[in-house]
């Protein structure tokens, strides 16, 4: 069986870390419009890089938890692609081999001159020089709004040609990935959303399993690698 297998923010909040909308349309604090666009990096590069500084210290102290360690195992037994939204390496941690960070990676830097990536340090900052042009363009690997996801090409086919679908820990609402599920559908797959609460594309799904990622996950592997 072939399996592609989507996970949003919601696998990653029992680890401790915040998901992508707080309270009121902020984003730990910060509005989006301030820390994760492009416009928002030429206006003030300084607070953006503060902002990933600090989400990459809280990535680098969270843990992977069950549902992180239970797609990992499902790598084991399936042809599994695992696709994330999350810029944390938890499912890597956890042992899940080629994960597709389809919004970059937080232990990613990118130059803005140049297009040059290198592994991020810990602290990064405006007038950090690219290491193959020299410019002070230093930015955080990440994919802000208005921008590209990575590797769609790689995603579709994927979807194209699986048969089961998983959508984990995903709000539906935000594109390309709420399209995903339909997607996969019309190239024949079964479609199954694990969240705590029905996505904003539920109707999407052929079914749903409502909980905590980290009880509903692994159960979801146990019966996977049971038949």
């Amino acid at each position: 069986m072939r399996i592609v297998a989507l996970t949003g923010a919601g696998i990653s909040a029992e680890s401790g870390l915040a998901t992508f909308r707080a309270s009121e349309g902020l984003w730990e604090r910060h509005r989006i419009e301030d820390v994760a666009t492009p416009e928002a990096f030429a206006r003030d590069p300084a607070l953006v890089h503060r902002f990933y500084n600090a989400r990459r210290d809280k990535a680098a102290a969270a843990r992977p938890n069950a549902a992180h360690l239970a797609l990992a195992r499902l790598a084991e037994s399936h042809d599994l692609t695992l696709v994330t939204q999350n810029v944390d390496d938890l499912h890597e941690r956890a042992g899940s081999p080629g994960v597709i960070h389809m919004h970059g990676r937080l232990a990613g830097a990118l130059c803005a001159a140049c297009g040059h990536r290198w592994p991020a340090p810990a602290r990064m900052q405006p007038q950090d020089p690219c290491p193959h042009c020299a410019a002070p363009a230093t930015r955080p690997d990440i994919v802000w709004f208005g921008e590209m996801p990575y590797r769609l090409d790689r995603i579709w086919a994927a979807l194209e040609a699986c048969d089961l679908f998983a959508a984990i820990g995903t709000s539906g609402n935000v594109h390309p990935a709420a399209g995903f599920a339909r997607h996969a559908a019309r190239h024949g797959a079964e479609c199954v959303e694990l969240n705590l609460e029905a996505s904003r594309n539920a109707d999407d799904f052929d079914r749903r399993i409502l909980g905590p990622a980290s009880r509903t996950v692994p159960d979801w592997v146990a019966a996977l690698t049971a038949r």
